[in-house]
């Protein structure tokens, strides 16, 4: 699959510098990318800010929502703010992130605050684990009897190698 534009979402309390080289890797190889900096918000808020934010950046769709750690849980709500934006999902990928499940959601928001489309996910998922150390084991062995695409990341080869062939994968 060839995305329109990847979305870099970081985890909420974390900043898109949290990313490191990442996105300037994922252009070199001729994606287009956007990493939202909403150091400062969780929940709703962080929906609200990611949104306006990839908004003012006028993407080339489809897009590829890309959620680290504690952005996956709300990667159905971020779904559905593009959706009605008019801007169509081509993929989820999850790079060491929690998982979405039904109402669970960001700690920090109120509860029933995150909405969930009923046909989420609409688009194909993915799971990036780049530790081999046992962390984020639950949550990727999750994804992969969900039936998704699992990639654990292996050197040499960078993150953003493995996370591009992840998507194209998709």
């Amino acid at each position: 699959m060839t995305p329109g534009t990847v979305v870099l979402l970081h985890a909420p309390g974390a900043t898109a510098a949290s990313w490191g080289d990442l996105p300037e890797m994922l252009r070199s190889y001729g994606l287009d990318v956007v990493a939202p900096d909403v150091p400062d918000a969780t929940g709703p808020r962080y929906i609200a800010r990611v949104s306006l934010t990839i908004t003012a950046t006028d993407p080339v769709v489809p897009l590829v929502l890309v959620a680290h750690g504690a952005a996956g849980p709300l990667l159905p709500g971020l779904s559905l703010a593009q959706r009605a934006a008019h801007r169509p999902i081509a993929a989820f990928v999850f790079v060491d992130a929690d998982l979405p499940r039904r109402g669970q959601h960001d700690h920090a928001a109120p509860e029933d605050t995150l909405p969930t489309a009923p046909d989420w996910p609409e688009a194909p998922c993915g799971y990036l684990r780049t530790h081999s150390d046992g962390t984020h084991a639950e949550a990727r062995r999750e994804a992969h009897l969900r039936g998704w695409q699992v990639i654990d990341h292996e050197p040499p080869s960078t993150v953003a190698q493995s996370l591009s062939e992840l998507i194209a994968e998709l």
